[in-house]
Parts: structure tokens; C-alpha cells; sequence
């Protein structure tokens, strides 16, 4: 792991936890931790232990990743994608640092509507995601990992070329869609019906070629 990426995630994580120690007294006894698809809030935590859960889960990925190339067997090595793999890693210690920024964010202004915010966080993810996942060599941690691709390079490459577009469209359409105002459930549903998307595909493309005798 390059040495300033790997110092960006730990900013961040650092600045996740110093905000939950910042505001910590000015929190209510429970917090908000989950939202329904309607964009209500349907879970809380006691503030005790909920105001560090997601700062602790920054710095739990943060050791996974370190330990990803010891873990990684051999012809699957996250080494062949490297500054993709510690981007990735930069990436979604920022999407759980924003979750946990509107989460407090809530709790202190006592506003239960941050569905919007946090859809459009994700959607963003999305597109940021899509234009590096073209470069994410067949590994069991990170990528579009089903049977198929996981058995073929040239199904996982495929599959992840065609992901990576798919997820940066839907990225900007649905952050987009978010700010005019879509209904919350229709971009819940994009989010999922892309994903399942890249499963069918990987299966599609997969039995495609075994057909043409190619893998």
C-alpha cells in the first residue's frame, strides 16, 4: 500500500473518530444508524458505542487491506493492481467517513431526513468506482466476484469492462436523479438493479463463450 494513500485513509478515519469525541456530549442518549427505503429512520444505537462503530469499522478496513497481499493466494494477487486496490481502499473509508459525518449530522440537528445526502454519496461512490474497475485484476476481495468471473480471466475482464461503464452511468444519472428530486425507492432500485445487472451479465457472457468454445 503506497504510503500516501494509505495516510489519506488514516486522515480520514483520524477525523471520524476526533469529530464522535468532538461532539460527543452534544449527542442524544440514541442515534441514527439506519434509514428505510421511504427514507425514514428505522434503526438507532445507543450513543455509547454507536458513535464509534463506524470510525472503528474505518480502521478495521484499513487492516484488512494491509493484510490483503499476505492474504491474497497465489495467481489472484491484489500486487497486479495495486494503486487501483489502494484507491479502492481510499475510496470506501470516504464512503463510510460520510456516512458517519450525516449520521452525527442527524443526531445533532435532531433531522431524520438525510436519505437524500447519503444517496447521492453512494451514487457518487458509484461513478468514482466505475472508472477504476476496468483495472481490477481477478482477486477474491474486491471486483464483480461470482463463480464465472472468479474462473475465467477473460470473463472477469469482460465483466469488469462492462461493470465499470454501467457504474459510472448509473453514478451520474443517479446523483442526477437524486438532486431533481426521484423518488427514494426508484434509486434504491437503480442502485440494486445495477449490481444484479453485473451478475447476469458475468453468467450471460460466461456461458457465451464457453458456447464459441473460447474458455
Amino acid at each position: 500500500m503506497s504510503r500516501p494513500h494509505y495516510l489519506i485513509a488514516v486522515i480520514l478515519m483520524v477525523a471520524a473518530l476526533g469529530a464522535s469525541l468532538v461532539l460527543y456530549e452534544r449527542l442524544p442518549a440514541t442515534i441514527p444508524l439506519h434509514w428505510n427505503l421511504h427514507g425514514q429512520v428505522d434503526g438507532y444505537g445507543a450513543k455509547e458505542w454507536a458513535v464509534f462503530a463506524l470510525p472503528s469499522l474505518m480502521a478495521a478496513l484499513l487492516v484488512l487491506y494491509r493484510l490483503l497481499p499476505w492474504l491474497s493466494p497465489r495467481h489472484f494477487e491484489v500486487d497486479t493492481f495495486r494503486l487501483t486496490c489502494d484507491f479502492l481502499m481510499v475510496l470506501s473509508v470516504a464512503l463510510l467517513g460520510y456516512v458517519h459525518a450525516l449520521s452525527l449530522w442527524a443526531a445533532v440537528s435532531g433531522t431524520a431526513d438525510v436519505a437524500r445526502p447519503l444517496l447521492a454519496g453512494i451514487f457518487l461512490f458509484f461513478a468514482l468506482l466505475g472508472n477504476v474497475l476496468g483495472k481490477v485484476r481477478r482477486n477474491f476481495w474486491i471486483g464483480v466476484r461470482t463463480p464465472w468471473t472468479l474462473a475465467s480471466e477473460r470473463v472477469w475482464i469482460d465483466t469488469h469492462r462492462f461493470s465499470a461503464r454501467l457504474f459510472v452511468a448509473i453514478g451520474i444519472a443517479g446523483f442526477l436523479a437524486i438532486l431533481a428530486g426521484a423518488p427514494i425507492v426508484t434509486a434504491v432500485a437503480l442502485l440494486l438493479a445495477s449490481v444484479l445487472v453485473c451478475v447476469v451479465y458475468s453468467l450471460v457472457h460466461s456461458k457465451r463463450l464457453e458456447r464459441r468454445g473460447v474458455i
